[in-house]
């Protein structure tokens, strides 16, 4: 629990009754009952451990499937695919480590998890592409991938350190409009995986009863155990799905247990194994996809601080984005060392935050721990990459739509004017749009799918222009005209 010395200089005495929000601060203050263990709370061992796994559980999938399709594309063989994996899960670990437990102005203190991002993946496949044309070998176009992605993450660097400048711009209807994207575009990622993922869709197994099922069953489970009353089921709801899941599939057949003797005992990290080379012209696009994964970052830490009854305005909210974003850059760089791909803020972590009620940052080098013990140990990872789709769909479905309705208590925080309504309708309008119909970009340049084809990225930076471009209503009148004609103070 929080020490009572660390009362008077506690962020939360930061709350927005200050800044003009009290009814977001009301908000804040009634919900506060739902956080077990607030950001600065040091939860028992066993707990941490507990609430560590199904954050892992939440992300593993996330971190490993960029890697995955990248080295599949590139043609590696078994041995550097796995390689590569093991490395983006301990690169996930470290990086976890940095953002969550912070070292000087680097890190933004939040229970922020580290993952893969799934916005390069175009971009890298187009450069590793182009380079294999050129007659590279795919180990010599995976030095050009890492060395681009190296140099390319100091534009998030740089944007770190200008982040305040834009504390008119990146208000509580951007954020909150961000949060919402990131949950609803999430949510065709979950049913999808609830109804068996893209090898379903191959095999004509999608949606048929078995998948929907044993998803469906999962996704219950989740629910009726968020809503218990013990504290010790709710944070365990996500994981007692997934064990469910796990053991009913087995049962089912659905298990590849044949994955394990594909995988080496242990794999140990070789800095610039594949070494690094440059092209500038290959850089260009990541220098435009780097700054957008950092409005992707912005509303999941403002997502995390919702959950985590954490400030959402003001210095030190501001201040932790602005470490948070200077960390993404850095960990990026250092994830290019360590011959994996850029890092980011991951937003799953914010569902299994508001369904466990435990938001302490100290939960996030549990976590860490464990994502560098399974980069070490592939076979242990190849316990979470045998379990089913509908299993995980099943339960990160319930956890995608919590993010999204996180989205929806920053706006009600606000007042919502013609001004705020179309910077919202706008967003969420191109946001989703580009996801429901991603054929707009089939005749277009790599370069503008990198740039638009996810909600965030489009939607985010409508959110952020609108907030810039559009007109502010006048502030009240402080003053009034009095019966004899004279101006009088209001």
């Amino acid at each position: 629990m929080v020490r009572r010395e660390e009362i008077d200089t506690h962020p939360r005495a930061d709350l927005p009754e200050a800044q003009g929000f009290p009814e977001l601060s009301e908000e804040l203050t009634a919900s506060r009952s739902e956080l077990i263990y607030g950001l600065y709370d040091k939860p028992p061992l066993v707990e941490s451990i507990f609430v560590a796994i199904q954050h892992v559980l939440a992300a593993f999938v996330g971190i490993v499937t960029p890697p995955l399709i990248i080295c599949t594309s590139l043609g590696l063989d078994t041995a550097n695919t796995s390689f590569i994996i093991s490395m983006s899960l301990l690169a996930s670990g470290i990086c976890t480590f940095i953002q969550c437990k912070t070292f000087g102005p680097v890190g933004s203190g939040l229970l922020s998890l580290q993952g893969t991002s799934f916005a390069f993946l175009g971009a890298i496949l187009g450069v590793g592409g182009t380079a294999i044309q050129g007659g590279r070998t795919p180990e010599q176009a995976l030095a050009l991938i890492f060395g681009v992605c190296f140099f390319g993450a100091f534009a998030n660097v740089i944007l770190s350190r200008f982040l305040h400048l834009l504390s008119k711009i990146v208000t509580p209807i951007v954020s909150g409009t961000l949060v919402m994207l990131i949950g609803l575009s999430l949510l065709k990622t979950g049913v999808t995986s609830m109804a068996g993922g893209t090898a379903a869709l191959q095999n004509n197994t999608f949606a048929n009863a078995q998948n929907m099922l044993l998803g469906g069953g999962v996704f219950l489970i989740v629910i009726i155990l968020t809503l218990s009353k013990n504290q010790y089921i709710r944070m365990g709801a996500i994981a007692i799905g997934l064990l469910v899941g796990y053991i009913a599939s087995a049962f089912m057949g659905m298990v590849d247990f044949s994955i394990f003797s594909k995988l080496p005992l242990i794999s140990l990290p070789i800095p610039f194994r594949y070494g690094m080379s440059f092209d500038f012209a290959a850089l260009i696009p990541f220098l435009i996809l780097y700054p957008l994964t950092a409005i992707e970052s912005v509303g999941d830490m403002t997502a995390t601080s919702v959950v985590s009854k954490e400030p959402i305005t003001g210095p030190v909210y501001f201040r932790r984005i602005k470490a948070g974003v200077l960390a993404d850059g850095l960990n990026s760089s250092l994830a290019a060392l360590l011959n994996t791909f850029p890092i980011t803020t991951f937003s799953q972590n914010t569902g299994v935050i508001q369904m466990t009620g435990v938001g302490s940052r100290y939960v996030g080098f549990f976590v860490s721990g464990i994502l560098a013990l399974l980069g070490l140990l592939p076979l242990v990872s190849g316990a979470f990459q045998s379990i089913p789709q509908p299993v995980l769909g099943g339960a990160t479905t319930v956890m995608f739509g919590s993010i999204a309705v996180a989205g929806v208590k920053i706006i009600a925080s606000e007042d919502l004017d013609r001004r705020a309504t179309i910077i919202i309708a706008v967003s969420l309008a191109l946001g989703l749009g580009v996801v429901f119909v991603p054929e707009l970009f089939n005749n277009q340049p790599a370069i503008i799918k990198n740039m638009f084809a996810s909600a965030t990225s489009t939607g985010g930076l409508t959110a952020i222009l609108l907030s810039w471009l559009l007109p502010r209503n006048p502030e009240p009148s402080t003053a009034a005209i009095a019966e004899d004609g004279e101006m009088v103070d209001v």
